[in-house]
This record gives C-alpha cells, structure tokens and sequence, in this order.
C-alpha cells in the first residue's frame, strides 16, 4: 500500500466514526412554560425617590454616566432626608 491509499484509508475511517458519534447525540430538552415563569425574578418595585430623580435628570437631560451619577447621588440625598437636589458639578 502506497501513503496515499493508506490516508485514504484513514480519512475514510475517521468520517465513519464522527458520523456516527454525530448520529447518536440526544436531542436536547424543551423548556415548558412553567418552569420558565417560576424560574425568573420579579421586577423591582421603583422608589417615590427613584421615580422623582429620574424626572429631575429627564428634565436636565442628562443621559449615560451623567445620569446614573445623579441619580444615584440624587436618591442618596432622597434617603437620607433632605429634599434638595444635588448641586451639579462640572
């Protein structure tokens, strides 16, 4: 036998097995309705104080980094008992 028809051979071997450890794999399983709803968390309820600094950075126009500062800032402030908003710092 030449090299060549020995890696004939081989490869023709080698397609047989992977086709049929291919061939054998399961299906896999489907999800029902019900495990999925159990499965996720409820939303978050939104604070008094995260719903006011949300309009007060609407009304600024704030959007991105910006505005996750100040509202994060902003209901720090809410919870802590004053009822200013914070000074924007630029």
């Amino acid at each position: 036998m030449t090299i060549a028809s020995r890696l004939a051979a081989v490869a023709l071997a080698s397609l047989l097995v992977t086709g049929t450890a291919f061939a054998q794999t399961a299906a896999p399983a489907t999800k029902t309705d019900t495990a999925t709803t159990t499965d996720r968390k409820a939303p978050k309820e939104r604070t008094t104080e995260s719903l006011e600094c949300s309009k007060q950075a609407d009304a600024k126009g704030l959007k991105g980094k910006e505005r996750k500062k100040f509202r994060r800032e902003c209901i720090k402030e809410a919870k802590a008992g004053t009822t200013a908003a914070p000074a924007d710092k630029k």
